[in-house]
C-alpha cells in the first residue's frame, strides 16, 4: 500500500513545479523530498517527476496521476478540518468568481439552497470570463474548468464530465442545412464567444480519430454573453458553440438541435478553487461541502 504522505510530497512537487519550494512548503529538507518521490516512483512502477539541473516537470504519467489523486486528497483534509470545526458557525461576505458557462452553480437552485441552508452567509458572486488572480483580487474562491485552473490552487470537482456543442434551431436548418463535418463550420453563419472586449473570438474545439483541432468559424455575431448566444441561435440567427447542460432545456423543448456530437467528446468538469486548504473558514467550507458534487449511486 502506498503511503498517503509520498502522495502529498508529490503533490507538492506537482503544484510548486520545484524541489525546494516543495521541501519550504512541507517544513523538510529537498532531499527528503527527493526521497519521497523516487519511492514513490518505485511503488507505483512509473516515472512521475522530470528532473533536471534547472527544472522540475511532470511525465504523462505525473500528470494524470496528479489529476486523479489531487480532488481526493483536498476531499479528506476537508472532511478533517470539516470535523475539526463542526461547531463553528459559518458567517460573513463570501466573494466568488464563476465562469459564466457554470451552469449549475449560476441557474439559481443552488445559491437558493445555499442562502436557504446558511442564513448568516452573504454570497458575492462576479460572473467573469477573464484570467486573474482570484486572491489577489480579494476573493474566496473562484468555479471553472479544471483544465484551465492554475497549478497552485486547491481544487474541488463540482461537476460531472462536461461537454460542449455545436447547436442550431430548426427555422435555420431548414434554411441553411446542417454541417457534416466541423471543416464545414466557416460556410455557416455562427455565433461566437469572446471571454473578454478586446479578445478574439473563442476558436471552437473539436476532435477526430484521437487529434484534436479547433476551428475559426469566423461569426457573424459575436457577445460575451452566454444568454445573447442562446436567444439569437432560438430565433435561427445561426450556429453557435457552448456547454451541453446550458442548451440542454432548449433541445428538450425541439428549441435547439445538437449537431457534429459524434467530434465533441466530453471533459473534465467545473472545480470549485481555493488558495489554501489550511484553516479555511467555515463559510467556504460550507460552499464547498455544499457545492461538491456527488455521483448518482
Amino acid at each position: 500500500m502506498t503511503d498517503l504522505n509520498l502522495i502529498l510530497v508529490f503533490l507538492a512537487v506537482a503544484e510548486a513545479r520545484s524541489f525546494r519550494r516543495a521541501a519550504e512548503r512541507l517544513g523538510v529538507t529537498r532531499s527528503a523530498v527527493s526521497q519521497a518521490i523516487r519511492r514513490l516512483e518505485d511503488q507505483i512502477g512509473v516515472a512521475l517527476v522530470q528532473r533536471t539541473t534547472r527544472s522540475v516537470s511532470l511525465t504523462e504519467a505525473g500528470s494524470r496521476f496528479q489529476e486523479r489523486v489531487a480532488p481526493a486528497v483536498a476531499e479528506v483534509e476537508l472532511a478533517l478540518a470539516s470535523a475539526r470545526d463542526r461547531h463553528a458557525e459559518p458567517a460573513g461576505l463570501l466573494r466568488v468568481a464563476v465562469s459564466s458557462i457554470a451552469e449549475r452553480f449560476i441557474a439559481g437552485p443552488l445559491l437558493a439552497s445555499f442562502a436557504a441552508a446558511y442564513p448568516t452567509v452573504d454570497v458575492d458572486v462576479t460572473v467573469t470570463d477573464e484570467e486573474f488572480d482570484i486572491v489577489a483580487e480579494g476573493y474566496d474562491a473562484g468555479v471553472r474548468l479544471g483544465e484551465v485552473i492554475e497549478k497552485d490552487m486547491i481544487a474541488v470537482p463540482v461537476s460531472a464530465e462536461q461537454r460542449q456543442i455545436v447547436v442550431a434551431a430548426p427555422s435555420y436548418l431548414a434554411k441553411f442545412g446542417a454541417p457534416s463535418h466541423p471543416l464545414d463550420l466557416p460556410k455557416h453563419r455562427c455565433i461566437g464567444w469572446r471571454p473578454a472586449p478586446r479578445a478574439a473570438p473563442y476558436r471552437w474545439e473539436f476532435e477526430e480519430d484521437g487529434r484534436e483541432f479547433d476551428v475559426a468559424v469566423n461569426p457573424n455575431i459575436t457577445t460575451n454573453d452566454m444568454w445573447v448566444m442562446v436567444r439569437t441561435a432560438c430565433a435561427g440567427g445561426g450556429l453557435t458553440f457552448g456547454m451541453e447542460e446550458t442548451f440542454r432545456p432548449y433541445i428538450e423543448r425541439g428549441e435547439l438541435v445538437p449537431l457534429l456530437q459524434d467530434y465533441l467528446p466530453p471533459f473534465q468538469g467545473f472545480f470549485l478553487y481555493f488558495a489554501d486548504r489550511r484553516n479555511l473558514p467555515p463559510k467556504l467550507r460550507a460552499l464547498i461541502d455544499h457545492m461538491r458534487y456527488r455521483p448518482a449511486s
